[in-house]
């Protein structure tokens, strides 16, 4: 019977190569059948293949051609056409004279020059023009002018620590002067969202607050002047933040 069972070790082993050895081929053969399939397939489509792949290059080449032959100048030529628009935009921002004219100047340009207005119409796809939608919703905002100030400021995108949660603030104020606080308060909101730091953050979570209070939204506010003291306890908005927060508590229930 041990020499029996050897026998049949033996045997089982061999057909288990075999076995083994017929996988591989198929295995193989398959590769084979695939790597021919696809020989065929190229060899087929060739001419297609290739004139998607000249069409890929020519994309690739034509937008590499237009970020240095046409984007990078156009670049460079909006920067030096918002300096002219900047300066009496700056000037405006640090005088107590004048400043309507300086805004306005500032705006519609001057002596041929462009304004703020015409640079984010004539290079809109430019860094500077985009900072010329920032700059006219200001100069806006500041002329009272609030519709053409939202306009402006809503057509304006950044990722920059303040720019981008003060353009939002500014569309909050632009709401309010204009007596649409539920507006505001929803535009305060995003702006101290937006970014977290020392400074925008607690000026429009004050800005909310008050804005909540004003809408009898007393728990919010109250929620709004908690954050401010937890979180920003530094903040010039934290100074007399107990103040507020007793406020709003009182009027929560009352």
């Amino acid at each position: 019977m041990a020499t029996y069972k050897k026998k049949a070790k033996k045997v089982q082993g061999a057909q288990n190569t075999i076995e083994s050895n017929s996988t591989t081929a198929e295995v193989f053969n398959t590769l084979d059948e695939t790597a021919s399939k696809s020989e065929q397939f190229v060899i087929k489509n060739q001419k297609a293949i290739f004139v998607i792949l000249a069409a890929v290059a020519v994309l690739i080449l034509g937008y590499l051609a237009y970020q240095k032959y046409v984007k990078e100048p156009q670049e460079k030529v909006a920067a030096d056409e918002l300096a002219f628009p900047k300066t009496y935009f700056e000037d405006a921002m640090n005088s107590t004279v004048a400043v309507d004219s300086l805004l306005t100047l500032s705006l519609n340009g001057n002596d041929g020059k462009y304004g703020f207005t015409d640079i984010a119409s004539e290079y809109s796809g430019t860094k500077a023009g985009n900072l010329a939608n920032y700059y006219a919703g200001i100069s806006y905002l500041k002329l009272k002018n609030y519709k053409e100030a939202i306009e402006y400021l809503e057509k304006f995108s950044s990722d920059d620590e303040l720019l981008a949660p003060t353009a939002k603030g500014a569309i909050g104020d632009a709401f309010s002067d204009i007596n649409q606080p539920e507006d505001a308060l929803d535009y305060y909101l995003k702006a101290a969202n937006l970014r977290d730091n020392n400074f925008s953050t607690p000026l429009f979570l004050f800005k909310a607050a008050n804005t909540a209070m004003d809408l009898n939204k007393y728990d919010k506010a109250l929620d709004l002047f908690k954050r401010i003291k937890k979180d920003y306890p530094k903040a010039n908005e934290a100074r007399n933040i107990d103040i507020y927060i007793n406020k709003a508590t009182f009027a929560s229930k009352n």
